[in-house]
């Protein structure tokens, strides 16, 4: 029944509070005129600095570089919109992630069961690349895209339909996963299964409307799957 898994990268793959929450610490700090500002920009992309966390609604969850700036900016006279999304994009791609599993393994498994594997992101391909690879699992996957791929972002389902056209399956026999409504709704437009993680920062009751399945992580995507083709 299915014969492809396309994931979100940030927030599914890597766990977005440890990998982002110091991440967005670093950058603020870099931009910032003093205290006052860190904290006017904190707000400004919902940003906890003191928890290295974030609002269930920041820009930084599931938006475009291109969205946070535009959020940023007014904070940031002196700076245009391009030059600050252009630097967010060149930092994102040093920024150290934190798997939510042990990626190689969850992801091999996967393969093993001759499912196609794919990235959707709402960030760049660059970075998208620089972080699977710095984790050793880029091999593993037959389709990498950014929002700017030429696919568009999520939560159009132009990267979703591009990874089923790029690996020659249906999109009905696909699996879309993510942490946010951005990725289910994508995918769901997409013609997809739709399977929503819990290591971002949405909690189930946001996602469950949008998903098939919650599951705790992606380590139990294989045996979900395993799950559909006994039933049929």
């Amino acid at each position: 029944m299915i014969d492809g898994v396309v994931f979100d990268k940030d927030g599914t793959l890597f766990d977005f509070r440890a990998s982002w929450g110091v991440w967005t610490a670093q950058l603020l700090q870099q931009l910032a005129k003093d205290q006052a500002h860190v904290d006017a920009l904190a707000a400004a992309i919902g940003y906890y600095p003191d928890l290295q966390d974030f609002h269930p609604d920041s820009p930084v969850i599931a938006a475009t570089a291109e969205e946070i700036s535009a959020a940023l900016l007014p904070h940031l006279p002196g700076h245009s919109q391009p030059e600050l999304a252009a630097r967010l994009n060149a930092l994102a791609q040093h920024a150290v992630m934190a798997p939510a599993v042990p990626l190689r393994p969850v992801l091999g498994a996967l393969r093993d069961r001759g499912l196609k594997i794919g990235l959707a992101t709402n960030d760049t391909e660059a970075p998208a690349r620089a972080h699977l690879t710095a984790h050793g699992v880029l091999d593993l996957f037959d389709f990498v895209a950014g929002y700017d791929s030429g696919h568009g972002p999520k939560p159009g389902p132009g990267m979703c339909l591009a990874f089923a056209r790029a690996v020659g399956i249906d999109p009905t026999r696909a699996v879309m996963v993510g942490d946010s409504t951005h990725d289910l709704i994508a995918g769901r437009a997409a013609g997809m299964r739709c399977v929503a993680v819990l290591t971002g920062i949405a909690k189930a009751e946001e996602l469950r409307p949008h998903a098939d399945v919650v599951l705790p992580d992606i380590a139990g995507l294989g045996a979900w799957i395993d799950g559909l083709t006994d039933a049929s």
